[in-house]
């Protein structure tokens, strides 16, 4: 294993984090979150912020820090509006971003393999899709939603985990604040009409949920296949289509469990071919 140096770009970032009014745990956590070994992530702190190797910096009991949450979104670094982010063992080009809602969609996320070996891993356990019960606990088959998935449980294999690690890298989350990834087959005429990612605060099982992470902040749809025609990723609100090449993944973030964030988006019906997605939710603290 290489050995891991604090470069100036990290504390470049450390700084940013600090001025954003980020508290040093939550820093740690993204960074160690991210693959950075926690003695090293502990060092660069410390040598950015001051203190001793292990400190941090006090967090007032009543803030979200002291419930396991961290504060902010999920963020890939694009400051300098870079063509390409580093995303800890490959490169990922910026096809499209967005401020407004925040839409960022990633070129070349994972390769063709990667794509591959989740399809085949994914294949054997796939059932017909649920969401959230209408009106009580639990999950149930929806009309909305007619594909098939699975879940994968996190880092549950050697390809998962390289994926997820990438993907905290990449948005600068930790990785245990993400579900596992779920994998969704769509076949011809097969759709996910508009919905919002949040869970819904007025929802009679959305106490319960929250006991789990927190809300969600945060979707990653990645692109397993090439699709011969449709199933597109619709965005209504803002009339943006994205359109699912292998390997390419959308991401987008919403600050609060409300519509005002116009992050409603589908899954456009198949035309031909099948489409293949994984995707990453991200919650607010440690999923568990």
């Amino acid at each position: 294993m290489s050995q891991q140096i604090i470069t100036p770009e990290l504390c470049d970032w450390i700084t940013e984090q600090s001025r954003a009014g980020h508290p040093s745990e939550a820093i740690l956590g993204a960074m160690v979150g991210s693959g950075w070994d926690a003695t090293v992530a502990r060092e660069a702190l410390a040598r950015m912020l001051g203190g001793a190797p292990a400190a941090v910096v006090p967090v007032p009991p009543t803030s979200s820090a002291s419930n396991g949450y961290t504060p902010g979104l999920p963020e890939p670094d694009l400051v300098g509006r870079p063509s390409e982010i580093d995303a800890g063992d490959r490169k990922v080009k910026i096809a499209l971003s967005l401020r407004e809602p925040r839409v960022v969609v990633f070129q070349g996320l994972m390769s063709d393999a990667e794509c591959d070996g989740i399809i085949e891993a994914a294949t054997k356990r796939l059932a017909r899709s649920e969401t959230v019960a209408t009106s009580a606990e639990g999950s149930e088959v929806n009309a909305a939603r007619t594909s098939d998935g699975m879940f994968f449980e996190r880092c549950e294999s050697e390809l998962i985990r390289r994926v997820e690690a990438r993907i905290a890298a990449l948005l600068r989350w930790p990785l245990d604040h993400g579900e596992g990834l779920q994998v969704l087959r769509y076949r011809p005429g097969a759709e996910y009409q508009p919905h919002y990612d949040y869970f819904d605060p007025n929802h009679a099982a959305t106490a319960s949920i929250l006991k789990r992470g927190g809300q969600r902040v945060g979707t990653l749809v990645m692109y397993l296949n090439h699709v011969e025609a449709g199933g597109a990723t619709i965005f209504p609100d803002i009339g943006l289509d994205v359109m699912p090449v292998k390997g390419n993944a959308v991401f987008f973030s919403y600050d609060r469990p409300h519509p005002s964030t116009q992050t409603l988006h589908g899954g456009a019906p198949v035309i031909a071919g099948e489409k293949w997605i994984a995707t990453k939710w991200l919650r607010q603290g440690v999923f568990n």
